[in-house]
């Protein structure tokens, strides 16, 4: 079980990766993307299963596949403002890559078409997750990435 984090982790982190990027979509329909069923799938190797029902909030949990087995991070949410804010910490992971982590999820309305999306990834590490950071950055990168056409492309059909 890893420790429970405050907001000032998303801060203070050791390692901490940060995107930020304007999205031609109402600020509702990316909130709808990253709280639907099977949410960051299009993030190549990542599979979201939400364990607590729906309607989400504080205390909302979730797991996280990356690959199958290469990573499995257990997720309990303690923040979520409802269509803007959402950060969780990590409760458990296998293998033991963090001794601390969380991320943040913020989107803020630019008008009635377009939004601002940060994506907040924060972590100290273990040994183990220190051997691998070489992978970290990449990997963290193409999500960022994979996110951003995502939207570029679900804009487009709007």
């Amino acid at each position: 079980m890893l420790p429970a984090v405050d907001e000032t982790f998303l801060e203070t982190a050791p390692t901490r990766f940060v995107e930020t990027f304007e999205v031609r979509l109402p600020a509702s329909t990316v909130w709808g993307e990253l709280t639907r069923d099977g949410t960051l799938d299009w993030c190549r190797g990542l599979r979201i299963d939400w364990l607590t029902p729906r309607p989400f909030g504080l205390g909302t949990r979730r797991r996280a596949r990356l690959f199958g087995v290469l990573l499995r991070v257990d997720e309990e949410y303690f923040v979520w403002e409802e269509g803007r804010r959402m950060a969780f910490f990590v409760t458990a992971v296998r293998p033991p890559a963090y001794r601390r982590s969380a991320e943040d999820y913020v989107v803020e309305a630019l008008d009635a078409d377009r939004c601002r999306f940060t994506w907040t990834l924060a972590f100290e590490l273990t040994w183990l997750g220190r051997l691998n950071a070489p992978l970290t950055g990449p990997i963290v990168k193409r999500m960022f990435a994979e996110t951003h056409r995502h939207f570029e492309q679900l804009a487009a059909t709007h």
